[in-house]
């Protein structure tokens, strides 16, 4: 059908090619005779009902009219009772472009930018990602000027939806948004500085892992106290997506993360008693708060474990190896730094990843509190690789094999864009050729 200036005309077009009264017509789409006249005449707007029902009648794809459909939404004053149905509709099937010009239009009215923003929310509750990133967008570019929450809840969820498989884009993202975070409401600052302390994990910045891990620890003792000290019911507070106290222990458990990976094994221990120590001062007595007790104590006796071996206590390892085989979940990451310390210390333990051969490779990323995404379980088992090469290689002098598994870090690594795992791999693989190269000058 060859398109015309509107869905009126199309329409009437359609009724006297095909010959057919308008009753007819009302019947067949189920519109009232009298209101089906009323269109026509365009003494009424189009609901989005009649716009379905009217491309229903006459034999045309569901969002056929979607583009005309705009500028009826804009032809009188602007109702968001026609507009809200239409945006939700065009997030249903994919229509972005139609979202991305009623945006652009509604907000040359910057009335509209709170009722935007609302959309987009109940648009990301509901996991139509795209759709609401547009609506975000608008409202911060609406909003830029302005230092307001509504701008920085914008920011974060914009964030939220950006994050992917490529960790330095990821990075970019989080440095971008970080500005905003001060100015969220306090519940949503706790879940906005986890999401950052993934990121920055994520791209080895413990040093920033850990100065947000000080701000959510302060900001979650603050609020846990007022929350025991405030007349005012829960119910009128805004929750974050865990208790305060959640936060506190998790504050503690990355600021002994971070510890870690700078090699600072000692204040990780001090940082482990304090996140294992949540039964002396954590009022709530719920099975909520008996599981988070329960699952950061269970870190603490692992992590007490790791920490001692990666501060040079080999005689721990086959302790911390009795401890994990009970713990599928744990197994692989308990391996890595074992092989870890293992290369660190010159100590063989073929026996170990005999004894747990079938975790090898890692399968699974879930614990008690959530999902890895896909890149932390990817960046984690690449990394394993390259450290299970550098034991293979340290300790057998098997290049074969060590070649193999660098092989596949690199391609895992190129892949997730990890330019810091890629020259790591390139670098083992100067040191394979320099051996090998040494040893083919011995036999000659």
């Amino acid at each position: 059908m060859e398109r015309a200036n509107s869905i009126r005309e199309q329409l009437m077009q359609y009724i006297q090619d095909n010959q057919i009264k308008h009753s007819h017509f009302a019947h067949r789409s189920g519109i009232n005779s009298g209101t089906l006249s009323r269109i026509l005449q365009g003494n009424k707007p189009i609901s989005m009902n009649q716009l379905a029902a009217i491309t229903a009648g006459m034999g045309l794809p569901e969002d056929y009219f979607f583009s005309d459909y705009i500028d009826e939404c804009f032809s009188t004053l602007i109702t968001i009772r026609r507009i809200r149905p239409f945006i939700f509709r065009c997030a249903d099937i994919d229509r972005i472009d139609c979202i991305q010009q009623v945006t652009n239009r509604i907000l040359e009215d910057l009335s509209y930018v709170p009722v935007l923003f609302d959309m987009a929310e109940e648009l990301f509750e509901d996991n139509k990602h795209a759709a609401a990133g547009i609506l975000y967008r608008g409202v911060s570019e609406a909003e830029k000027y302005q230092h307001s929450e509504r701008l920085a809840l914008s920011q974060y969820r914009l964030f939220l939806i950006s994050l992917g498989e490529d960790m330095e884009e990821n990075v970019r993202a989080a440095a971008q948004f970080e500005i905003y975070v001060n100015r969220l409401d306090e519940a949503d600052q706790l879940d906005a500085l986890k999401q950052l302390m993934h990121v920055f994990g994520m791209a080895h910045k413990w040093e920033k892992v850990d100065i947000l891990a000080k701000e959510m620890q302060r900001i979650a003792v603050i609020q846990y106290e007022m929350q025991h000290r405030s007349l005012r019911p829960t119910e009128e507070r805004k929750r974050a997506e865990r208790p305060f106290y959640y936060y506190i222990l998790y504050a503690y458990l990355s600021q002994a993360t971070a510890s870690e990976h700078c090699g600072d094994y000692q204040r990780a221990l001090e940082f482990v008693a304090l996140y294992n120590s949540g039964e002396c001062w954590i009022r709530e007595q719920d099975e909520e708060a008996r599981q988070i007790i329960g699952q950061f104590s269970e870190w603490a006796v692992a992590n007490t474990y790791l920490y001692r071996l990666m501060s040079g206590e080999v005689g721990v390892i086959n302790e911390y190896a009795d401890y994990i085989a009970g713990r599928e979940g744990e197994i692989f990451l308990a391996l890595w730094h074992m092989i870890q310390a293992a290369n660190q210390y010159h100590f063989n333990i073929d026996k170990i990843l005999e004894r747990f051969a079938e975790y090898i490779p890692y399968q699974s990323g879930k614990a008690a509190f959530g999902e890895y995404k896909s890149t932390i379980v990817k960046e984690r088992y690449v990394q394993f690789l390259g450290d299970l090469a550098v034991y293979r290689f340290n300790e057998n002098k098997d290049i074969h094999a060590s070649t193999e598994l660098m092989l596949e870090g690199l391609n895992l690594s190129i892949a997730m864009g990890s330019s810091k795992i890629i020259h790591s791999c390139l670098a083992f693989f100067e040191k394979i050729k320099a051996h090998s190269e040494l040893f083919e000058a011995k036999l000659k």
